[in-house]
C-alpha cells in the first residue's frame, strides 16, 4: 500500500511527467543547471522491470558528459560484436572495437539498473523522484502550463508550470493532451521477452541475431553476478504467451537457434509486446516538449530506444535552461530540428532490419542471406553499420 505522498509545490519552472531514463536524464541537466523542476512518475519506486537493456557507444558519450559513464559501464557486461546467423551458420560479423569512441562496444546491463544510476546522479545534484502522481490533463495557455493530477490516495491536485517535458511513454497523456499526432503503425508478430539463465554455445562478448522462418531471435549475454549464465531472449512470435516458461523459450531456441548445447535452465522474468514504429508529427507545441517513447517508438532490433531517449533529454534540458534564463523561446525550435530527423533515421532503420529479419519465403531468404554474406566481407560496410549501430551518427 502506498504512503500518503508529500504534497507538491504549486508552481515549477518545469514539470517532467515520466521518470524512466530520457525524463531522469533531463531532470539531471535542469538540475545541474539550477532550473527549478518537479519530476512525476506514476509507479511506485521499484516498479520497473528490465526492458531495455543496450547501451550505445554514443549514450555512454553523452552519459560521461554527466560524469557516469564509468560508474554504469562498470555494473554490465562489455560485447564486442553483432552477429548475424541462420541456424548453425554465420552470416556476418560486425565488430565495434573499431569504432573512433571512448567506448568502442555494446554495454549489456538491464534497464533497471541504468535508472538506479540515473536516479542515483540525479539525488546527488540535489534532485529526486515525485511518486506516484498520475497526470490526467495538461493545459498551456500563453504563460505557462497547468498539469492536473492524482496522488496515491486519490487526491486530486495541481502544478504550474513554465513548460513541461511528456517522457511518459508510447502511451504519453502528456503528447495526447498537446494534440501531437503519433504517426505510424504496428508490426504484425507480437514478441516474446524474457531474461533467462541458460547454457548457450555462442561467447558471452557476443549479441547474435538468428534469423529463421519461424521469425527472428535475438540473444544476448546480460551481467550476471548474481545469475549465472543470464540472458536476454527477444523473439517474434505470432502471438506470444503473456509469461514463457522455461520450456517455451527452451522449444523456441531449438527451432531457431544454433544448435548444439542449448539448455534452458529457468525463466528469471518474462514479458510479451506488440512493436509499432511512430514518431510525434511534432516535438513541440508551446511550452509543451516531448522526448524519449513518448516522441518515438520502433521496432527493438539494433537496441536503438532507450538509447535515442537519453540523446533527446541531454539535448533539451540545457536549452530549457537557457531559455529559462532569458535567452528566446525560439531556441526551442532547435530541439525538434536536431532531434526528430534521428528518430526518424532510426525508425526507418530499425524497419528495414525487422523486415529483413523477418522474411518467411525462402527465394526471399536465400537471397538475403547471399546479400548478407557477401556485402559483410567488406571492411567498409562492416564499419558502416557498426557505426550506426552504436549511434555515432547523432554527435
Amino acid at each position: 500500500m502506498n504512503a500518503t505522498p508529500n504534497p507538491l509545490p504549486a508552481t515549477a519552472s518545469v514539470v517532467i511527467v515520466g521518470a524512466g531514463p530520457a525524463g531522469l536524464t533531463a531532470a539531471i541537466t535542469l538540475a545541474d543547471a539550477g532550473v527549478d523542476f518537479v519530476l512525476l512518475d506514476r509507479q511506485s519506486e521499484g516498479a520497473n522491470t528490465s526492458r531495455a537493456a543496450v547501451v550505445h557507444a554514443r549514450t555512454l558519450e553523452v552519459l560521461e558528459e554527466l560524469g557516469i559513464a564509468d560508474e554504469l559501464v562498470a555494473t554490465g557486461d562489455i560485447v564486442a560484436r553483432f552477429t548475424v546467423h541462420d541456424g548453425g551458420k554465420t552470416l556476418a560479423t560486425i565488430d565495434f572495437d573499431g569504432l573512433p569512441t571512448r567506448y568502442p562496444y555494446t554495454l549489456m546491463t538491464p534497464q533497471d539498473t541504468t535508472e538506479a544510476v540515473l536516479l542515483k546522479r540525479l539525488r546527488k545534484a540535489g534532485g529526486d523522484v515525485r511518486r506516484p502522481y498520475q497526470v490526467s490533463r495538461v493545459a498551456q495557455d500563453g504563460d505557462g502550463v497547468t498539469v492536473e493530477y492524482t496522488d496515491a490516495t486519490g487526491a486530486a491536485g495541481s502544478i504550474r508550470a513554465d513548460y513541461v517535458v511528456g517522457t511518459d511513454g508510447m502511451h504519453s497523456v502528456v503528447r495526447e493532451q498537446a494534440g501531437i499526432e503519433f504517426t505510424g503503425a504496428s508490426y504484425p508478430e507480437s514478441f516474446v521477452l524474457a531474461d533467462v539463465r541458460m547454457d548457450w554455445p555462442i561467447a558471452r562478448d557476443e549479441v547474435a541475431l538468428h534469423l529463421s522462418p519461424e521469425g527472428v531471435t535475438v540473444v544476448a549475454p546480460l551481467p550476471d553476478e548474481a545469475e549465472p549464465n543470464r540472458y536476454r531472449v527477444v523473439a517474434t512470435l505470432e502471438t506470444a504467451p503473456e509469461h514463457s516458461t522455461a520450456e517455451q523459450i527452451q522449444a523456441l531456441l531449438d527451432a531457431r537457434g544454433p544448435g548444439g548445447a542449448v539448455r534452458v535452465r529457468e525463466v528469471l522474468w518474462s514479458s510479451r509486446f506488440r512493436v509499432h514504429h511512430r514518431v510525434a508529427d511534432h516535438y513541440r507545441n508551446g511550452r509543451i516538449l516531448l522526448a524519449g517513447d513518448a516522441a518515438h517508438v520502433h521496432s527493438p532490433a539494433g537496441g536503438q530506444g532507450m538509447n535515442t531517449g537519453i540523446q533527446d533529454a541531454a539535448t533539451l534540458g540545457p536549452l530549457l535552461a537557457r531559455v529559462l534564463t532569458g535567452e528566446p523561446d525560439t531556441l526551442l525550435d532547435e530541439y525538434e530540428t536536431t532531434r526528430r530527423p534521428v528518430a526518424l533515421g532510426v525508425v526507418s532503420f530499425t524497419d528495414r532490419m525487422t523486415k529483413m529479419a523477418t522474411l518467411r519465403r525462402r527465394p526471399a531468404r536465400t537471397a538475403r542471406n547471399l546479400i548478407l554474406t557477401t556485402v559483410s566481407r567488406i571492411p567498409a560496410f562492416r564499419h558502416r553499420l557498426a557505426y550506426q549501430l552504436a549511434e555515432l551518427a547523432n554527435r
